[in-house]
């Protein structure tokens, strides 16, 4: 099938090395998103996760390229969709993890419908968003976390619109673990990656991920400047409220870390009764005859 991507995947990963694509990464030289995609690595060897256990899935854009360049089952799917396909798959074998991954145009802009739903419905899913607050891929638009009074090719005289705020908006729609992170600060993500993983329910973590070439407001120094943890600020984690204030904050201090997360709130798997017993249920029986089977294979085809 279009789309899937598939790896020799190594039986007991030892090193981050063991998590590597076939192919290598064509992003720009200096993009954010080696960072992260260095990140998630070490996070899933030191989570002890193998890579059969593991899929991820993005929609398209620059770093939607990414499941080609990380060893795991993995799937390319259709720009702004991501979201909706992994819920397929995590209902459909929910002892998979299941890791979202894409860039703030797919997710915010094409996708913001699915962002919205997905959250709200509390999919046991990761959501690892790259924002460079700019449509890399195609060769700098404006993108809806792009800073107002930004110029760009659709908008050379600088943007009138407000910015969207990924943070509040995924707290306000019910995402149960809400973080942020920045791709310069290794250390720091990975930590957030490990712990979103570990999170039963959707979790978000936005990561601030400079591109090079397309966007010169918002570089690697800019963020590497500003950015402050909130783990040094003493923050309460349960609480939504101050957790937007925080996320609100844009100038000399830009808060990273996590901002939210809810604990007690239950993951819509766990509220599906189908799926207390019997296992996965992609390997369950059908429950139809190979007849039956051969004609909805023949009517989709």
């Amino acid at each position: 099938m279009d789309g899937i991507i598939t790896h020799d995947l190594v039986v007991d990963p030892q090193s981050v090395d063991d998590f590597k694509g076939k192919v290598d990464p064509d992003w720009c030289p200096g993009c954010g998103d080696y960072g992260v995609l260095n990140c998630l690595r070490r996070a899933c060897v030191d989570l002890g996760l193998k890579p059969h256990e593991i899929l991820t899935i993005s929609g398209i854009g620059c770093s939607s390229n990414f499941p080609g360049f990380f060893n795991s089952f993995g799937m390319h799917t259709l720009h702004g969709r991501a979201l909706a396909v992994a819920t397929g798959a995590k209902l459909a074998n929910h002892e998979l993890t299941v890791i979202v991954t894409g860039g703030d145009g797919d997710g915010f802009g094409i996708g913001g419908n699915h962002f919205t739903h997905t959250a709200r419905r509390n999919v046991d899913l990761t959501y690892i968003v790259m924002d460079n607050q700019i449509y890399g891929l195609t060769t700098g638009q404006l993108s809806p976390t792009s800073i107002k009074g930004m110029k760009t090719k659709s908008t050379p005289f600088g943007s009138v619109e407000p910015t969207y705020n990924p943070i509040t908006s995924a707290i306000m729609n019910g995402a149960t673990f809400v973080a942020r992170g920045f791709s310069g600060d290794v250390k720091h993500l990975s930590m957030l990656m490990q712990m979103a993983i570990r999170h039963k329910g959707f979790s978000l973590v936005q990561v601030y991920s400079p591109c090079p070439t397309f966007n010169h407001d918002n570089d690697f120094k800019f963020f590497k400047t500003r950015v402050k943890k909130l783990e040094d600020a003493d923050h309460d984690t349960s609480d939504w409220k101050t957790a937007c204030e925080k996320a609100m904050e844009w100038g000399d201090t830009i808060y990273t870390g996590l901002f939210f997360q809810n604990k007690k709130a239950e993951a819509l798997g766990d509220l599906e009764p189908i799926l207390d017993k019997g296992g996965p249920l992609c390997n369950r029986p059908l429950g139809l005859s190979d007849k039956q089977v051969d004609g909805i294979i023949a009517r989709m085809m």
